[in-house]
């Protein structure tokens, strides 16, 4: 049972940073792809950053420049460090990992950033 858990969530003031860590335990394959996720109050969930397998990466405009997603192959882990945080980015972050070409997701860290 693969199990995806993401840590580093909290509450910060407007143009301090946050480092998301998210975690794949469970299988003895590794992280192909990923992405994190995020979804605020009454909105959709939508797509913040995602990275590939030849760690190609891709980001929300909004992000663009202040957010940088990695991975460490070696310790199953993805990491989301956010510079310069804005009120708007206050959301539920998910981590989404496809392992084998299945997909599985967090229980999502709370962001909150206050003006």
């Amino acid at each position: 049972q693969v199990h995806v858990v993401e840590s580093g969530g909290g509450l910060v003031q407007s143009g301090k940073s946050l480092l998301l860590s998210c975690v794949a335990s469970g299988s003895i394959f590794g992280i192909n792809a990923a992405g994190w996720y995020r979804q605020a109050p009454g909105k959709q969930r939508e797509l913040v950053a995602g990275i590939n397998r030849s760690d190609g990466t891709n980001y929300a405009d909004s992000v663009k420049g202040r957010f940088t997603i990695s991975r460490d192959d070696t310790k199953k882990m993805v990491y989301l460090q956010m510079n310069n945080l804005k009120p708007e980015d206050t959301a539920v972050y998910y981590c989404k990992a496809r392992i084998l070409g299945n997909e599985y997701w967090g229980q999502g860290t709370q962001v909150t950033v206050s003006s």
